[in-house]
């Protein structure tokens, strides 16, 4: 086991119930690499600043370059038995250079060290999974583009609706998704400040550059409270919170998905590589992986639960409670990078069940609001137009016959400005291309959308 930084105080070795108990080596190890990247520009500053001698901070530097090649190349030893990734990597620092190991630890606390290497961890991650939603966009705008001249019945309520393009419900998808990129720029933004110089919470007596060292670790700016420094979580909770709403649009996909795959919808149809059997029935094709998906979104609701709660009580200042801040972290960005990377591929094989998509256009139902509006570009109210085309539908759809079935004098009688012209927007390419408003599912406007996501993404 490593020599506990902390154990000169104490007269008695802690109990290995404690050590047990308190350790975070089986989580906190994936910080390594932030860990020895925050302790090389630490150790150039305490040099540059004549805090250490300038040969103890070039064989620290050194050494931690050494460790870090150690970790590239699969050769660092983590030891389990270490209280933390900070004394296990001090202990082999010490090992590899002797003595001068011992003066990193000068001018900084486990508090601001831990806060530093998660935030270094968070920025990469954001940038990570950034690049990761921006793949899944661009096999959604492959599958829309591919499939532009599919109409599909829209829903509300699970209730047939109104016709739309299906690139157009895709592009739903494609501005959500944008919406969760820039909630995770912002969350980077704004945790882009150097906790390191903070110590354990009141700062130091000794002459550091903290400027310096944001400057070398690539933070825009340095913390402006000490307190703040150590105890600010805040920077976990967003990132968190922006993975949540993340992953509620990725599980109201998926639902979307499962819901179109079924036989009573037979929109699309899901790769077999993406779903499995039954062990009873042998016809199944299930889509197990989406509702594993949906299942695993539960999970990430309860990260960010998770870190609230362990924030709500905790005094201001650092608390041992914060050591349990990171596997939340981390359980939520691993589970959202796996049903990313799951989305794209699934996506980029998904075939679209066009004639069977077909034939559920032609229920009239879809074209009511058409007709509507038809009328009230003959002047009738809305309210009245609402009330003729609600008669047609109690009198035709709800009896199985078809309005485009009804002759003039039939028309007329529900209104004397309902003309046989009004069949010919009993379909769906016509329904769709009467929409005109920005933002709706007109195919030039759909076209226009397409081609300025496909731009933008590149």
């Amino acid at each position: 086991m490593s020599k506990k930084l902390w154990g000169t105080r104490f007269s008695k070795k802690t109990n290995l119930l404690t050590d047990k108990f308190t350790s975070s080596i089986s989580f906190d190890k994936r910080l390594a690499k932030y860990d020895v990247l925050g302790s090389i520009a630490h150790a150039k500053m305490l040099g540059k600043q004549g805090i250490i001698p300038k040969s103890d901070s070039a064989s620290i530097v050194k050494g931690l370059n050494s460790i870090l090649q150690d970790l590239k190349n699969g050769k660092f030893k983590i030891d389990l038995g270490a209280e933390d990734i900070h004394s296990n990597i001090q202990e082999v620092l010490s090992k590899k250079i002797g003595k001068a190991a011992f003066k990193l630890h000068t001018a900084r606390s486990r508090n601001d060290q831990i806060a530093l290497d998660i935030k270094m961890y968070i920025k990469d991650e954001i940038d990570n999974l950034t690049e990761f939603v921006s793949e899944l966009q661009k096999a959604i705008l492959k599958l829309a583009d591919k499939n532009f001249k599919v109409i599909i019945p829209g829903y509300t309520h699970l209730q047939v609706a109104q016709c739309v393009l299906l690139a157009h419900h895709l592009l739903a998808y494609v501005e959500g998704l944008e919406r969760d990129k820039t909630r995770l720029s912002d969350a980077k933004d704004r945790l882009d400040s150097m906790p390191l110089g903070a110590c354990a919470f009141s700062g130091t007596g000794l002459a550091i550059d903290r400027n310096y060292v944001a400057k070398e670790l690539g933070f825009k700016k340095v913390s402006a409270n000490s307190i703040d420094s150590v105890s600010d979580r805040d920077f976990i909770i967003e990132t968190l919170a922006a993975l949540s709403i993340l992953s509620v649009h990725l599980s109201r996909m998926a639902e979307d998905l499962i819901l179109w795959s079924t036989k009573e919808f037979s929109f699309i149809d899901i790769d077999f590589s993406f779903c499995t059997g039954s062990s009873i029935m042998p016809h199944k094709k299930n889509p197990d992986i989406l509702e594993l998906i949906r299942g695993s979104v539960g999970k990430i609701q309860g990260d960010l639960s998770s870190v609230l709660i362990l924030m709500k009580g905790l005094p201001s200042s650092y608390n041992r409670d914060l050591q349990l801040d990171k596997p939340p972290l981390f359980d939520a960005v691993d589970t959202v990078k796996d049903i990313l990377e799951i989305f794209v591929a699934l996506f980029e094989n998904i075939v679209i069940e066009k004639e069977a998509v077909a034939s559920r256009l032609g229920d009239e139902a879809l074209f009511s609001v058409d007709v509507v509006e038809y009328l009230i570009k003959k002047g009738i109210s809305y309210r009245e137009a609402h009330d003729i085309v609600g008669s047609m539908v109690r009198d035709c759809l709800d009896k199985g016959k078809k309005i485009s079935s009804l002759s003039a004098a039939e028309l007329k009688k529900y209104s004397v400005k309902l003309l046989p012209d009004v069949k010919r927007i009993l379909n769906a390419w016509a329904s769709v291309n009467l929409k005109q408003s920005f933002g709706s599912t007109s195919p030039k406007l759909v076209q226009r959308e397409l081609r300025a996501w496909q731009r933008k993404l590149g």
